[in-house]
């Protein structure tokens, strides 16, 4: 009967963790709609988009700060107790770095930057998205098919990998632009660009959680 009430207790952790995942999802759409509005030079539309954004990012805090109050109620073990707690807290970071680049984004919004440069920008945040996509199906699956649930965390890396490789590419792009653009601008880009890296490495450590997690919940 115990460990009934403990697999009732962890479902509902993993069913509120499933949540976090797809609110912290709807700011990363938010920011790939958002770069895609200031490309096409649509600054209102992106400042309410990002506004709505700031709003979101909010609810992945409460959901994580309820996930914490469950994990006190039940007996998991320490260790998977600790990696659940990683595992929501990287969500939690995701949707911090997407608000970080979305406040750079507002800074730049109405720069006239080349439409090159936002494309860029916009088809990195489409990668982003496709790897918090697959990550929230590694996170559907755990605790009913984890076979399944691990098989989607390795694809994250690969999803991952591909966001790195356009990462190196807007490197180069902005140099190509170093001498058109002032160096105020030139730091925002940099740093808009690191916090989407940024997001998406969070995305990577969330799946290797998942990954220690499938090989708990077998025992």
């Amino acid at each position: 009967m115990e460990r009934w009430f403990e697999k009732r207790r962890m479902n509902k952790v993993l069913d509120i963790a499933y949540r976090q995942m797809i609110v912290a999802l709807d700011t990363i759409n938010d920011l790939e709609k958002a770069i895609e509005a200031v490309a096409e030079r649509k600054c209102e539309t992106a400042k309410t988009i990002i506004a709505r954004l700031f709003k979101t990012e909010e609810e992945v805090d409460d959901l994580r700060r309820v996930v914490f109050e469950e994990l006190t109620k039940g007996r998991l073990p320490p260790r998977d107790r600790e990696d659940i707690m990683k595992l929501v807290t990287n969500l939690d970071k995701v949707a911090d770095h997407v608000k970080d680049s979305a406040r750079n984004i507002l800074v730049l919004v109405n720069k006239d930057l080349p439409k090159e440069i936002w494309d860029a920008y916009h088809d990195m945040a489409h990668g982003i998205v496709s790897t918090a996509a697959v990550l929230r199906e590694s996170l559907k699956s755990l605790g009913e098919d984890n076979a399944r649930a691990r098989e989607m965390s390795e694809r994250v890396e690969d999803e991952e990998n591909r966001v790195d490789k356009k990462y190196l590419e807007i490197k180069s792009l902005l140099l190509d632009y170093g001498d058109k653009l002032n160096p105020a601008t030139l730091i925002l880009l940099k740093d808009l660009l690191d916090s989407m890296e940024e997001a998406t490495d969070r995305c990577a450590d969330t799946g290797d959680y998942i990954r220690v997690l499938t090989v708990s919940f077998k025992k």
